[in-house]
């Protein structure tokens, strides 16, 4: 099923992470609507804030290979850890409201929504 695959996809996504600094190594894999499931890794730069987190790599390469619509999100790490604030903020504004699986290293954990975890978000329609 595609449940295992997108899993799967983020967890071994672990392994490719650059994460010399922090050792704590995240991997993503992204869904997109007509069923491609993209990976990414977390980055970490000895500028600490040019990091980037494997969530955002993740849709960011989806993007950058011509897809624009999500239906899913997986996050491993260690710990099960949840995505942070810029990551919670990119995933409400590039792929709406999707599914997010929360997974160690091993399995998934929690599965959730993306509005909650960025309730009442900040989008483009302030804007205007």
């Amino acid at each position: 099923s595609f449940l295992f695959f997108i899993i799967k996809i983020a967890i071994l996504m672990r392994k490719r992470a650059f994460a010399p600094y922090s050792n704590y190594r995240v991997g993503a894999a992204v869904k997109t609507k007509t069923g491609e499931i993209i990976g990414g890794c977390n980055i970490e730069s000895s500028s600490y804030g040019l990091t980037c987190c494997a969530e955002r790599v993740a849709i960011y390469n989806a993007i950058s290979k011509g897809f624009n619509q999500f239906n899913s999100i997986a996050v491993s790490t260690k710990n099960a850890g949840y995505p942070c604030g810029a990551c919670r903020q990119v995933i409400w504004e590039l792929c709406d409201d999707i599914i997010v699986y929360i997974c160690n290293s091993k399995e998934l954990v929690k599965e959730l929504k993306s509005s909650d975890l960025l309730p009442n978000p900040f989008n483009k329609s302030f804007l205007k």
